[in-house]
């Protein structure tokens, strides 16, 4: 009787080592959530540090007079006569 009780126990302990809350199938899962959120990060930064590049040219101390006209006309939507229009698609950035 008492070994059938020890097998029991181990087995109930086993089974939950293996897929309970905080077992290896749940740490699986973890760790790829982890680096899927690694991945968002890195994007994220990548983001921010383009921006940044772009605030850098606009700082008054040394302002990119090229970079303003740009932008300027981005937003303004505004093209001068002799100028060629290249267009790309939403998604694709230039920096």
């Amino acid at each position: 009787m008492l070994p059938t009780i020890f097998f029991a126990l181990c087995g109930y302990f086993a089974h939950h080592a293996i897929h309970g809350t905080r077992g290896l199938i749940a740490r699986d899962a973890r760790n790829a959530e982890i680096a899927a959120a690694r991945i968002v990060l890195a994007e994220a930064e990548a983001e921010r540090d383009a921006m940044e590049r772009k605030v850098a040219g606009l700082r008054a101390e040394h302002l990119d007079r090229d970079m303003l006209e740009e932008r300027a006309r981005a937003l303004l939507n505004v093209v001068a006569k002799d100028e060629i229009i290249v267009p790309y698609a939403p998604n694709r950035r230039l920096f």
